[in-house]
């Protein structure tokens, strides 16, 4: 598993995560306020601007982690282009990429332990009424990180097939997928059980 912050320092990385991530949270919900492809439009400008920001290393980083879009743009595009809805799918592909591509770069300039400590002040009011929340703090921690894993495992079984058949890999590298996100998780679930993270079925 790997960290998703950039390791290229900018002005972002020194800016709290809470306020960051409050940031995004506004700015996400004002994209799903509109469907004028202008504004998106605008919007992706400026995101692009903010990626900039961070210099030229910063900006290829930022376009290399979001390069798993295209394909859904893709998608989308066809889609409502055979349903004579282009203004709708200009939309929603700019809204998607817009609102990807700002939680990507709060990622990229935010560190995990940084994230948790928000969410766990954030669970702070369940905490006192009894409940556990670690479960929930460990699992968003978890799926952060495995992310990019299981991303650069799917572009190795691609590549993979490729080597060995001239056709494309499609759903065929599907369940390969799964079967690999499936040992990391046992080998991910065993390791915590060892340091006294999780207890095993039927534990007291």
């Amino acid at each position: 598993m790997i960290s998703l912050t950039c390791p290229v320092e900018t002005w972002a990385h020194r800016r709290p995560a809470g306020l960051k991530l409050a940031a995004l949270s506004l700015a996400t919900a004002l994209l799903f306020a509109t469907d004028r492809p202008a504004i998106l439009g605008a919007a992706v400008l400026g995101v692009a601007a903010l990626y900039l920001s961070g210099g030229a290393g910063f900006f290829r980083a930022g376009l290399s982690n979001l390069r798993l879009l295209w394909p859904f743009l893709v998608l989308i595009a066809l889609w409502h282009g055979l349903s004579g809805q282009i203004a709708a799918g200009l939309a929603v592909a700019l809204r998607l990429v817009a609102a990807l591509a700002l939680a990507n770069f709060v990622t990229m300039t935010t560190r995990l332990s940084d994230m948790i400590e928000v969410l766990s002040l954030l669970l702070a009011p369940f905490r006192r009424l009894g409940l556990s929340t670690r479960a929930l703090e460990l699992s968003i921690a978890l799926v952060i990180r495995f992310t990019p894993s299981i991303a650069d495992k799917g572009r190795l079984l691609g590549l993979s097939w490729r080597a060995r058949s001239p056709r494309r890999p499609g759903w065929r590298i599907v369940m390969p997928m799964a079967a690999l996100a499936i040992d990391d998780a046992e080998q991910v679930a065993e390791a915590l059980r060892a340091r006294g993270g999780l207890e095993p079925p039927g534990a007291r």
